[in-house]
């Protein structure tokens, strides 16, 4: 078993963004130091670690400076190339480790490790160039979406493709560049589920997470949805089972399709905390964000259990629109928490922050933080 890494060693985090903001917020309450690295500064990150490194993370001589200055290294987001996370590993343990980030990464990486370990997908075909599209689409049928094969989220680097017709418009959409096709998937819903897994092999999970969603970017998540035990189980399952055939040390989100037949299709991997699990920091025993630390520490991990029901919502750019967001107001209800994550700019589709809510059931929680969300732009004449 791996040497535990205790209170007062340093983490490093490649990546400087908010899910690395609330991980450094759980690890200096442990008593630990922080470091990001990134190619920012004044990031959300940045503002609360006890050092924030600058640079690319291709230069890896850089990336090694800062590896031989911690105790360990994690990652807030999968688009930190490889090569970085290998160059850091010749440092200190990386967790999780960089074939991880490898995998998650890339669609097709992902969708090749998925199909061949026996994890359910929606179909798909690999589209390296334009010249193969057309085939792809017409074995897997209309409609359909292509995906850029890395560096796609929120929506991004997506396009619909109803008729064979629009095979060319879709192709310069998503930027003529390597691609993952998918057969269409009639689903009833999206739900998540986030879950840890420590050096030992211990496992822990937040539940099922439902997420809706606005112009494709999360807009609300609520713990607990009111699903069939059995595919809530089910999809517990699927996430433990692919936690451990990547041999995960740390956090992960598995995304999944429900289809309105009640099957459940893999749609991406998330190798750390998820937007989705925001909510733990509030209403869990442990969050997430604690747990990829005790992971990443080889310490023993937390209980994930909800301490109330409760519902998050996401604050993007667009509620700048008319000025500063009237806090005060999403603040009257007692039973709100936010979170601001420090970005100066704030632009559409840009998430700036979330709102959690507590309430009777996750339903109640859920109109709880979106009546919050909406009192920020009412302007009372105060």
């Amino acid at each position: 078993m791996s040497r535990p890494i205790l209170p007062g060693a340093t983490v490093g985090v490649l990546g400087s963004g908010q899910l690395g903001r609330m991980f450094a917020l759980a690890a200096r309450r442990m008593g630990y130091r922080v470091h990001t690295f990134s190619p920012g500064d004044d990031t959300p990150m940045g503002q609360v670690a006890d050092r924030e490194a600058v640079g690319d993370y291709t230069d890896l001589a850089a990336v090694a400076e800062f590896a031989s200055r911690v105790d360990a290294v994690t990652f807030e987001f999968e688009n930190v190339p490889h090569e970085a996370a290998a160059t850091a590993a010749e440092h200190v343990p990386v967790r999780p480790a960089g074939r991880v980030l490898h995998i998650a990464q890339h669609r097709q990486r992902e969708k090749d490790f998925l199909a061949g370990a026996g994890f359910p997908t929606a179909p798909f075909e690999h589209v390296p160039d334009r010249a193969t599209l057309d085939g792809a689409i017409a074995r897997l049928g209309t409609p359909c979406v292509l995906k850029t094969a890395g560096f796609g989220y929120d929506g991004k680097g997506q396009a619909v493709i109803d008729t064979p017709s629009e095979a060319d418009a879709a192709w310069a959409a998503i930027g003529a560049g390597e691609a993952v096709l998918e057969g269409f998937v009639d689903f009833e819903r999206e739900i998540s589920v986030v879950a840890a897994r420590g050096c030992d092999g211990a496992f822990a999970h937040y539940g099922v997470t439902e997420n809706r969603h606005r112009d494709h970017i999360l807009d609300v998540s609520i713990p607990d949805p009111d699903i069939d035990p059995a595919i809530a189980d089910e999809a517990v399952a699927i996430a433990r089972g692919v936690l451990e055939a990547l041999d995960v040390v740390g956090v992960l989100c598995v995304e999944f399709f429900l289809g309105r037949d009640g099957t459940l299709r893999v749609n991406e991997l998330a190798p750390r905390p998820h937007n989705s699990g925001h909510f733990s920091f509030d209403a869990c025993v442990t969050s997430q964000f604690e747990q990829q630390l005790r992971a990443v520490c080889a310490l023993p991990l937390g209980d994930p259990r909800r301490l109330r029901p409760s519902a998050m919502v996401n604050l993007l750019g667009d509620l700048w629109a008319a000025g500063t967001p009237k806090w005060w107001h999403a603040l009257s209800d007692p039973a709100v928490k936010l979170h601001l994550y420090g970005k100066a700019e704030p632009r559409p589709g840009r998430k700036m922050g979330h709102l959690v809510a507590f309430g009777d059931n996750g339903e109640d929680a859920a109109r709880r933080a979106i009546a919050a969300r909406e009192a920020l732009a009412v302007d009372a004449g105060d």
